[in-house]
């Protein structure tokens, strides 16, 4: 049987070291081609696909399909990936990504989105790698400030109000390994960088861009690296063992609980993820929704929170078996008389804010003994902040069929 064709994906908010990157691979193998969407002349309403190979570059003007982004991605770039990777000669393709494009929802779109013939593009590729790539020069001041991506020039579409937090944060934490450009100000700003980016991405080996040996980098890659897959968020909170002690200042707090959070208290509680921290993300439940398990993820001033279907034991046990066998088993280890699997399980990377102080603001804003003691029907009672949710039409999903409210500090009251 051929091999099939390989793909390696490849980000970063610094885009001239991941054009370097780009053809760095480019060069490497013989039968590669690098597919770029440049998003500079979005604005109006034209994207340039470029397509390098050893013979030379073919640039295309593709007109945004019913003016959106995300419809014009799906419907020119996953056909051109199943296109070339049908071709005999092309042994690997390299997805360069614009510096405003987060890989975990491309690999969502390569995984999930159905095209001619009932296929998708991971049916026709092996996704051999994300690679990020990191300017210690610029990341950490990005990662951790509230500069959101219009005000970089970044911005996808008008109503694009990620921040480049966001961005940046995602890109280190979706990677499979890390290529490392530009040299730190300072030791201390360089030792921070690198224990924010340990505890980030803590199994993705690492490369300066100077050294980088494509192949040499790929052949690093410990075998159970994600390699563009979408995780179940039902899955382990932690993957890659990362350290668990502060270093420079930087700390991951974990916080797990079975009792629900009362929803009003948490919502004035919510900064306390975001002030000070890098990074928080994880399961969480309201008292107000016994039914529903909720996603949260912030970075900078950025915050997500949506719907990843049902708990467990808010389901029928006979169909139980219609969800992945990790999912059981874990419910399973840690299922509770009372509660079933329904858990609060945040990881919290701070890099200002006091980890005690987090810890306390999330205890209180748990349920209280006499309110837990009042039941399951008075709770759904409870005024709700988290209850209205609404999809943009076009908006990707990145992890699972989920609804998705996307705000920056500045939008909430």
């Amino acid at each position: 049987m051929e091999p099939r064709t390989g793909l390696v994906v490849v980000a970063g908010l610094a885009a001239d070291a991941v054009t370097r990157v780009a053809d760095g691979l480019l060069t490497a193998t013989p039968g590669t081609v690098v597919v770029h969407h440049d998003l500079r002349e979005l604005s109006q309403g034209v994207v340039r696909r470029r397509v390098r190979a050893a013979e030379g570059e073919q640039v295309t003007a593709v007109e945004l399909a019913h003016g959106c982004l995300s419809c014009t991605l799906r419907e020119d770039l996953l056909p051109l990936l199943v296109r070339l990777a049908d071709r005999p000669a092309i042994r690997r393709i390299v997805l360069h990504l614009d510096p405003a494009l987060e890989p975990e929802s491309i690999c969502w779109a390569l995984h999930h989105v159905l095209l001619t013939g009932e296929i998708t593009v991971a049916d026709r590729v092996d996704i051999e790698a994300v690679l990020t790539v990191v300017d210690l020069a610029t990341w950490l001041a990005d990662a951790t400030g509230d500069e959101d991506l219009a005000e970089r020039g970044l911005a996808i579409t008008p109503d694009d109000d990620r921040t480049l937090a966001q961005v940046a944060v995602g890109q280190v934490e979706f990677a499979d390994a890390l290529v490392l450009s530009g040299i730190p100000g300072h030791a201390w700003g360089a030792a921070r960088t690198t224990a924010v980016l340990d505890r980030l991405a803590p199994a993705a080996p690492g490369a300066r861009i100077e050294d980088i040996d494509p192949t040499a980098l790929l052949a690093a890659l410990p075998g159970d690296a994600r390699r563009g897959r979408v995780e179940d968020p039902h899955g382990p909170i932690l993957r890659g063992q990362p350290p668990l002690d502060a270093d420079c200042g930087i700390a991951l707090t974990l916080f797990s609980e079975r009792r629900p959070f009362h929803p009003e208290r948490l919502h004035a509680a919510i900064d306390v993820l975001l002030d000070g921290v890098v990074r928080a993300r994880g399961r969480f439940w309201v008292a107000s929704q016994p039914d529903s398990a909720l996603w949260l993820e912030s970075s900078g001033g950025g915050l997500r929170i949506g719907h990843v279907g049902p708990w467990l034991a808010a389901l029928d046990e006979s169909t139980w078996d219609d969800e992945s066998a990790e999912r059981r088993a874990m419910a399973a280890l840690s299922w509770d008389a009372y509660y079933g699997d329904r858990a609060q399980d945040l990881v919290i990377l701070s890099h200002q804010a006091d980890p005690n102080e987090i810890t306390t603001a999330l205890n209180a804003a748990l349920l209280t003994d006499a309110e837990l003691a009042e039941g399951a029907q008075r709770w759904r009672e409870l005024p709700d902040p988290f209850g209205d949710w609404h999809v943009e039409p076009c908006e990707d999903r990145a992890s699972s069929d989920q609804d998705t409210e996307s705000t920056t500090r500045g939008e909430r009251q």
